[in-house]
């Protein structure tokens, strides 16, 4: 059924055909409306065998999330910047602890200043937190990835959080066509959660208790066999996914004209803007290819050194900064092309804070790289030359 609505529905119709056990939020902008329509599937009964709470703070929700996964409950929330930081120290416990809880982060700028508006730096803050992350490129993406994050997380060989990362504002607030989901598809992809550890009196069991030296280490590189294991779970899933829904969006990365000599690198909505471009630029003569990665967490490493290994140049567009060094992805990408490829490297943060990037600026960019124009290394592009001054 397809129906022109808002990011924030998309989201929250897939959610409700996940039919999760618990749903507990703190609203906060650009995601509220994800909860708002939940809450309001709740009030109407659509929402069966379910809890809607309110919390007191993201803190609060994504502790009572812990519990409920915990008691061996299918929970969900929604949250994005501040509300994520906040949220942070109980879901580092969510991946320790192996509850495979799905939150749907709207991207949004970290405080100070105050924005409001789209970049990946919450996120970046929770690479090392043990939870998977998937970025999307558009709404219908946004709404497949619900089914997808719950199967995954829960598989038996995974039991990790699950992050869907959309950004917050040029997708949450866009009006587009979504194939909506029909509850029966959803019924035959994603089974009724049977959680394999839980709380209960029956057969008691101890989750994320104090741990000595002589155990800690264990339960980290146990936490990291997962990870690896969650690589072919998520291939398997993804094709899964597309046989059921009959739409592919492809694996960890999709990869457009690969046999380019360049190739432009970039997670979430912006790909979609950098098709476009990529695409005029070889009408230009330009030899240029496009990677979309799509899983963030697992880190892709065997994917990307396949699909660039021919590579001459490679132009990453980062929308978050790791201060005192550079991109995260860049960081990311580099770190798995070592010794794996002879390309140079140009890794451009942009678009912080929600700041524009037009077809012209990065085509220009892109454009300048290929002429010999730019050299390789570390840049902010996109951004006022201003005098900072310090009293």
């Amino acid at each position: 059924m397809k129906k022109v609505v808002r990011g924030f529905y998309a989201v929250a119709h897939s959610v409700k055909l996940c039919k999760p056990h618990v749903i507990c939020a703190y609203p906060i902008t650009p995601q509220t409306e994800i909860v708002e329509n939940l809450a309001e599937m709740y009030a109407n009964g659509e929402l069966k065998n379910c809890e809607y709470i309110t919390a007191e703070s993201e803190f609060g929700a994504a502790s009572i999330l812990v519990g409920a996964s915990a008691a061996g409950a299918r929970v969900f929330s929604a949250t994005c910047s501040q509300g994520l930081i906040l949220m942070s120290e109980v879901l580092f416990n969510a991946a320790g602890m192996r509850l495979p809880i799905v939150i749907v982060n709207t991207n949004r700028a970290l405080s100070a200043p105050l924005s409001i508006w789209n970049d990946h730096q919450d996120s970046m803050v929770l690479r090392d937190a043990g939870i998977m992350q998937l970025f999307v490129e558009n709404n219908q993406e946004a709404h497949d990835a619900v089914p997808q994050a719950y199967k995954i997380a829960e598989d038996k060989r995974v039991l990790l959080p699950f992050m869907v990362c959309m950004d917050g504002f040029k997708l949450t607030h866009a009006y587009e066509p979504v194939d909506l989901l029909e509850e029966e598809v959803v019924d035959a992809f994603l089974p009724p959660y049977q959680p394999q550890i839980y709380l209960t009196t029956k057969k008691p069991v101890a989750m994320g208790c104090y741990a000595l030296p002589a155990y800690y280490m264990e339960f980290r590189v146990a936490m990291q066999q997962a990870m690896e294991r969650a690589k072919s779970v998520m291939e398997k899933i993804y094709k899964e996914w597309a046989e059921v829904s009959g739409r592919d969006w492809g694996g960890h990365i999709v990869v457009e004209y690969p046999d380019a000599k360049i190739f432009v690198v970039a997670m979430g909505s912006l790909v979609g803007l950098l098709r476009k471009v990529v695409n005029d630029l070889r009408k230009e003569g330009i030899d240029v290819g496009l990677i979309k990665i799509r899983t963030f967490r697992p880190f892709p490493v065997e994917n990307l050194r396949k699909a660039l290994s021919n590579a001459e140049k490679i132009v990453v567009f980062d929308r978050s900064v790791s201060f005192g060094y550079e991109g995260p992805l860049s960081i990311e990408l580099k770190s798995a092309l070592y010794k794996y490829s002879s390309a140079d490297f140009y890794s451009y943060i942009v678009g912080l804070g929600g700041r524009d990037m037009p077809k012209d600026f990065l085509a220009g960019i892109i454009r300048d790289v290929a002429n010999g124009k730019e050299k390789p290394g570390v840049a902010f592009k996109g951004y006022k030359e201003f005098e900072e001054v310090i009293p």
